[in-house]
């Protein structure tokens, strides 16, 4: 045979040098020997002692028999290369095979299966093509092995019509080279095809019957798809074959479904396991974990190590249980994890130490994060990802000024930062509000060259959207050249944290044309931004949308659809899917009190908030603010006032500053002022502008301006930079007539360049928004039709109520306003342009004045029209003259 040069990528007579290896110093000889007799061509007696081969796969080190051949046979070669392959030894493997072809051997159907997979072990295609070519042109190519080798290289490096090209061509197949078509599709993400191929294996001319190997290759698909039906299918299959005892099978089963959301159906498949290992353990804690359930996590940690079958834990097991200790509440769980990892000896583990500093970092919220330093300072070796758990652990949980000490010595020492470092810093650099440290750290990113990684513009882009520059974070998007979900997510969200809502929803449309999938978080900033918008239709179409997607599932999704449908007037439309959910989530029912609340059946939340505690759920804080609110919109003082002292008493929920402001809301609204004011000074924080600008909207409404005088001078120390604070003192000196101090109101806002927000209402009618605003003139037949409309609602007793006004003005220019507001022309022009009997929705910016509240609920009345008015605090639902508020906002 003539002697073929190496493939250059080769490195002939050693190893691959990114590789560490255990030196064999008889391998060593063994080596030298081949080559000696490459180059001097001596041949050895083929009757001398046999040879001893044994092949040690715990430590992977092959040992030949001392005594060799002086000419091996082809079975001494093969079981050679054989046990290089076996045991990862691929530049070995393929260095005897080239000595294999020095000699008169020729190689069989043995040999080239495990030169083909010695190319896939070191990324050499080329080689793998060389290999193919020789089995052409010694006739192997036809042999099932031989083609099932190929059939696997070709999926292994993503040629799959390659891969699919050989598998038709080959004369004979078997059970192995379709499971290597299967795996091939799957890992090259072609999910549906491998399922077409499964069912084909089942019916079509082979029709042979699938292994353990088929199963285990084909479940993973049903996980990538979400496809329980096929996961179940495959289950029955596997009971019906008698593989469904096997371990690898019920493994694999667990796993597809737990990545499906089935924890229920994984359990009992993990239940029914006699023969738990380790793997069965992982997938299962895993699947919690993910979920963030500490409580069942650690509980499947307890049932792992007790029993008679009981399963040791190792490191992937720690790590596991960690992703879950993210609560100071779990520090005592962390502290006996970490002493178990040192007690076995795990610790060491540079993944595991990088896990403990990320959960001590994140249980030690707030503190100076000790423990989390104590585990790193006693790492042998610190690396990148050592520095970055602790940098992220400081950035994530408030330490955000140690979070930038760190990068900076972390950087001194020598250490070039990641994409991970950097978002990290991002992050220290949003809570603190440093905005140029920011602009700086992008202009490190662009001084080297780091601008197309895309995390790190991911990154930038959420830097910018939190600091509030949604332009900027555009430019940064725009400059993605390959935007992936995490990209489009922050900028719609952006958009809508950032009240450009329009915006949100153009780009949300740009994405599902551009074919990218939008998730959970998308479609909930897509909703948040329907219902800023008070666009119902939309929200619809939104709402069909998640349904085609079956992403009702998530609770925020559905939370999101309730708020939804709450905010833009359709309380039964939230009740409904509410009652199609599974009720399970404290969140959902936080979300449908809460949307009673604004809706000012206070009753029905209170109704609510005792279902949750009949089925033994736990209430939070969130819970508390919207029963809080409920009773406030209700008049429901004294309901209030027990549900927040129980609140502490009893459900263990600490007061925070926004449960002050509704008790104190509360309880101004009630003219119990003295009340309010002794809550006030009890508080254990300072009372922020929000507090007093709702109790000094109290004291306008129910005339108190001894207290009012008070507030104002508090309010605008707190807030001197905002209009409403300017609004609401001007608005009570208005109300006693102290025009004086109006007047030094407005010449205050004036010098700092303040405007008071226009009055602004619209309506939604055949998916189009009609904007209006307070005194627009445009029309000419919408205030025509509201000279008609009081006419009609002046015989009901309508008279208008000029203290509304809060301008020096005469009587008949008081009247002549109170018609132009923007409330009153969006009613007459849904009522000219809507049929009779179709429930008016009608929005505004701002609060519904006294005057307005009575005109719409006696026209209500003269039209035989249900109105729903929703202003900036909640829902007026006007009928046969009366209002859902029972004149109580």
């Amino acid at each position: 045979m003539t002697m073929m040069s190496p493939p250059p990528s080769l490195h002939v007579g050693g190893h691959h040098p990114s590789r560490r290896r255990h030196h064999n110093p008889l391998s060593q000889r063994i080596n030298r020997l081949c080559q000696l007799k490459i180059l001097t061509g001596a041949s050895y007696s083929h009757h001398t002692e046999t040879t001893g081969i044994l092949l040690h796969a715990g430590n992977k080190d092959i040992e030949i028999g001392r005594r060799l051949h002086q000419d091996k046979n082809l079975y001494q070669w093969n079981a050679i290369i054989s046990g290089y392959t076996k045991n990862d030894l691929w530049y070995d493997a393929i260095l005897v095979f080239y000595q294999l072809l020095q000699t008169h051997h020729k190689p069989d159907n043995f040999t080239l299966p495990c030169v083909i997979k010695a190319c896939v072990g070191i990324s050499n295609f080329g080689c793998g093509l060389v290999i193919q070519g020789m089995a052409v042109k010694t006739g192997l190519i036809s042999d099932v092995f031989v083609g099932n080798a190929l059939v696997s290289m070709y999926g292994k490096f993503g040629l799959v019509e390659d891969a699919v090209k050989v598998f038709d061509k080959m004369p004979q197949r078997n059970l192995v080279t379709w499971n290597s078509l299967i795996s091939g599709l799957l890992e090259n993400g072609f999910y549906r095809e491998s399922v077409d191929l499964f069912m084909e294996l089942l019916v079509g001319e082979d029709s042979l019957v699938p292994d353990v190997a088929t199963l285990v290759t084909l479940l993973p698909v049903c996980a990538a798809e979400k496809d329980v039906f096929l996961g179940k299918t495959v289950q029955s299959l596997a009971v019906k074959l008698g593989l469904y005892q096997d371990l690898m099978v019920q493994n694999a089963l667990m796993d597809m479904y737990l990545k499906c959301g089935y924890k229920l159906e994984a359990g009992t498949v993990l239940d029914k396991n006699e023969n738990k290992n380790v793997v069965s353990w992982n997938s299962i804690i895993l699947g919690c974990s993910k979920e963030g359930e500490a409580e069942q996590t650690f509980q499947l940690l307890c049932n792992m190590q007790s029993g008679s079958n009981c399963v040791k834990p190792d490191h992937v097991t720690i790590l596991n249980v960690l992703k879950v200790c993210s609560h100071r509440s779990l520090l005592p769980k962390v502290k006996e994890l970490h002493g178990y990892s040192i007690r076995h000896g795990i610790e060491s583990d540079q993944f595991v130490a990088n896990a403990f500093i990320a959960a001590y970092a994140k249980c030690e919220c707030g503190s100076t994060l000790s423990l989390a330093e104590n585990v790193f300072n006693m790492m042998k070796d610190m690396t990148l990802s050592s520095w970055n758990a602790l940098i992220s652990g400081s950035a994530q949980n408030g330490n955000s000024l140690k979070a930038i000490d760190l990068f900076l010595k972390m950087t001194s020492l020598g250490f070039k930062p990641d994409w991970y470092s950097i978002g990290s810093l991002l992050l220290a650099c949003v809570e603190l509000k440093l905005l140029q440290y920011g602009k700086e750290t992008h202009g490190y990113v662009i001084r080297n060259g780091l601008e197309t990684d895309l995390h790190i513009g991911n990154s930038l882009l959420s830097f910018y959207i939190q600091c509030e520059k949604p332009l900027s974070a555009k430019i940064m998007f725009d400059g993605l050249e390959n935007k992936n979900l995490v990209s489009w997510n922050a900028m719609i969200t952006g958009y809508s944290q950032n009240k450009l809502p329009n915006e949100a929803l153009n780009l949300f449309r740009t994405m599902i044309y551009s074919g990218t999938q939008p998730y959970e978080i998308a479609v909930t900033s897509v909703l948040n931004a329907c219902t800023q918008l008070s666009a119902l239709r939309l929200g619809q179409s939104v709402h069909c949308f998640t349904l085609k997607k079956k992403l009702t599932r998530d609770v925020l999704v559905n939370s999101s659809i309730i708020d939804m449908y709450a905010k833009t007037g359709c309380i039964k439309a939230s009740q409904n899917v509410f009652n199609q959910s599974g009720k399970n989530n404290i969140g959902l029912w936080t979300v449908l009190i809460a949307a009673y609340g604004i809706h000012g059946n206070g009753k029905e939340a209170m109704k609510l908030f005792s279902e949750i505690q009949s089925l033994n759920m736990k209430p939070d804080h969130f819970t508390f603010i919207a029963i809080l609110m409920a009773c406030n919109h209700g008049g429901l003082v004294k309901e209030g006032l027990n549900f927040f002292n129980e609140m502490h008493t009893i459900h263990g929920v600490k007061p925070k500053l926004e449960h002050f402001a509704c008790l104190i809301d509360m309880l101004g609204r009630a003219r119990r002022f003295d009340d309010a004011m002794m809550l006030i000074n009890d508080m254990p924080e300072e009372p922020d502008a929000r507090i007093w600008s709702s109790l000094l909207s109290s004291c306008r409404v129910h005339g108190n301006m001894e207290l009012g005088k008070k507030v104002a001078d508090k309010l605008l120390q707190l807030d001197p930079n905002k209009a409403e604070s300017y609004v609401l003192s001007s608005n009570l000196f208005a109300t006693f007539s102290k025009w004086d101090d109006v007047r030094i109101m407005r010449q205050r806002m004036k010098k700092i360049g303040l405007k008071k927000e226009v009055g602004c209402s619209w309506i939604e009618l055949e998916g189009k928004v009609y904007n209006f605003f307070a005194g627009d003139k445009i029309l000419p037949d919408i205030h025509d039709m509201w000279r008609k409309l009081e006419n009609d609602i002046t015989r009901h007793g309508y008279k208008p109520d000029t203290k509304c006004v809060l301008h020096k003005l005469t009587e008949d220019e008081k009247v002549d306003i109170l018609r132009g507001h923007s409330e009153k022309l969006a009613v007459s022009f849904g009522l000219l342009r809507s049929s009779k009997g179709v429930t008016l929705r009608i929005f505004k910016n701002l609060r519904i004045c006294e005057d307005c509240h009575n005109a719409i609920k006696l026209v209500s009345k003269a039209v035989d029209r249900e109105i729903i008015v929703r202003d900036n605090k909640r829902f007026h639902h006007f009928r046969y003259g009366h209002c859902s508020c029972g004149d109580y906002w």
